[in-house]
């Protein structure tokens, strides 16, 4: 079952896009602006909208961690952005000046795809903000692209019809005709699929076009192969182009728009339609499943923004952590790592992880000193994070019940930056944070007013926690 729950009427124009990170969403429109809303009570942010590009914005993108936000439009510039505050980062312009049509940050972060109107790509590197790799497609305009859950490749679509994998040197490995009147959106699962009778890991791709269809992809990688691209179906749920598709962060279902004004949800291991959603009143241009919460979130030319909320079948594998074993944790492979530490808001690890071959037993074995000597973590506050979230999952695989005054009343999760509100109850810092800042001056535990918006660091908490998980860690 899908039930609407929320609708945003903000943009004065057609919606292009909508992309969510763990706490918010974003939504950009032809009306030039960007829009950014917490996921807590689906309230706009302060520094919302944001105004920088001079034309239509098509497309926005969260980086994996949620710290950033990216944008690109008709004036030829993709933008970066703070998303934490709404600062411009950077404006990279496109070589060719062309219109920008996509962009696409890659899973550790470490580059931005922008593709134009021209044909037009270029990767450009985060660190330096400069350009890395530019390129073309052979035909037509780019209008598509996703990256690969491991960062290796990335497949971007065109108007001609072609989708072409590109390996994260940019250089072209593949092409195939997919839709013979041109290619309007691409996704890739960010969970790869195993073929049980070659022993293959596949990633499965979806590729929607203005030829009303859905297709379902397998690329395999292969040493005597090369790069293999086969259609494993094609859906045909809509009457009319397809205009946006996207995977759930399971990979268990794929979600399309259509100028049908359509939207469906289809099981991705059967093909089947599971629900069909039609409240939107002109094409659907954007559609985007959350990453680790039951919403989805659809855009229309009508101008609004639909948010969904569905029944998982089963929860992400990530989100499963307190029901498993120490045995069942040691033999997480490296994805299993890997969503793992995107379920913590430590996405930006991926990369360096897989380069590491981290996987589950490994990661219980990491230390402080691994971090630093082996990993090469220079930074004390990222050490101290990823320590922290390591410390929390060794005491829920060993079962042991973390005292309740230990938690967060809002998160429910372990305190590592206790402070006491006017209520004289003691929260989690950012999260007491995050709760005035959507406006809201209730105490969260008694919902009575606050006399006072002052927080109080409780050292005394603070210090009880680091001794008790230091106590767990013998």
């Amino acid at each position: 079952m899908a039930t609407l729950v929320h609708t945003l009427a903000d943009h004065s124009d057609d919606v292009n896009y909508c992309a969510f990170s763990s706490s918010c969403l974003a939504t950009c429109s032809l009306d030039k602006t960007i829009r950014v809303y917490s996921l807590n009570n689906f309230t706009e942010l302060p520094y919302s909208p944001l105004k920088g590009h001079t034309y239509a914005v098509h497309c926005c993108c969260f980086s994996p961690s949620g710290h950033v936000l990216a944008s690109c439009s008709t004036d030829g510039t993709t933008v970066v952005w703070d998303a934490s505050d709404g600062q411009v980062l950077a404006v990279l312009a496109q070589p060719s000046s062309s219109p920008v049509r996509v962009c696409r940050f890659s899973p550790d972060s470490t580059y931005l795809v922008s593709g134009a109107a021209d044909g037009s790509l270029v990767l450009w590197n985060m660190q330096s903000l400069k350009l890395y790799r530019s390129g073309n497609v052979k035909d037509g305009s780019l209008v598509a692209c996703a990256f690969s859950s491991n960062g290796n490749f990335f497949v971007t679509g065109s108007s001609c019809g072609d989708l072409t994998i590109w390996d994260d040197k940019m250089r072209c490995l593949c092409n195939e005709k997919a839709h013979d009147l041109g290619v309007t959106c691409c996704d890739i699962s960010s969970q790869p699929i195993s073929d049980g009778e070659h022993g293959f890991r596949y990633f499965q791709m979806a590729s929607c076009g203005q030829d009303n269809q859905i297709k379902l992809w397998l690329i395999l990688f292969a040493d005597f192969l090369g790069v293999e691209l086969k259609c494993k179906c094609t859906l045909n749920g809509h009457s009319a182009p397809v205009l946006a598709c996207a995977f759930s962060y399971d990979g268990q279902m794929l979600v399309s728009g259509s100028v049908d004004k359509c939207v469906i949800i289809y099981e991705t291991t059967t093909g089947n339609t599971l629900h069909t959603l039609s409240q939107h009143t002109r094409y659907v241009t954007a559609c985007a499943f959350a990453p680790y919460s039951p919403l989805l979130a659809t855009g229309s030319m009508d101008k609004t923004v639909n948010i969904w909320h569905f029944e998982l079948k089963q929860p992400p594998a990530a989100n499963t952590v307190e029901n498993e074993s120490k045995e069942a944790v040691e033999d997480w492979s490296e994805d299993d790592v890997s969503a793992w530490l995107c379920a913590q808001d430590l996405a930006d690890f991926v990369g360096l992880f897989k380069r590491n071959n981290i996987d589950g037993k490994e990661l219980l074995n990491l230390t402080k000193e691994s971090l630093t000597n082996e990993l090469k973590i220079e930074s004390l506050g990222l050490r101290s994070k990823v320590l922290q979230k390591i410390e929390e999952l060794r005491i829920k695989i060993t079962s042991v019940t973390v005292p309740d005054e230990f938690l967060c009343p809002i998160t429910r999760e372990l305190m590592k930056d206790p402070v006491i509100a006017a209520d004289g109850y003691s929260y989690e810092k950012d999260a007491i944070e995050n709760w005035i800042s959507n406006k809201r001056r209730s105490s969260p535990m008694t919902n009575l007013p606050l006399p006072s918006l002052v927080l109080t660091p409780n050292r005394t908490l603070k210090m009880a926690i680091s001794r008790w998980l230091e106590t767990q860690q013998k």
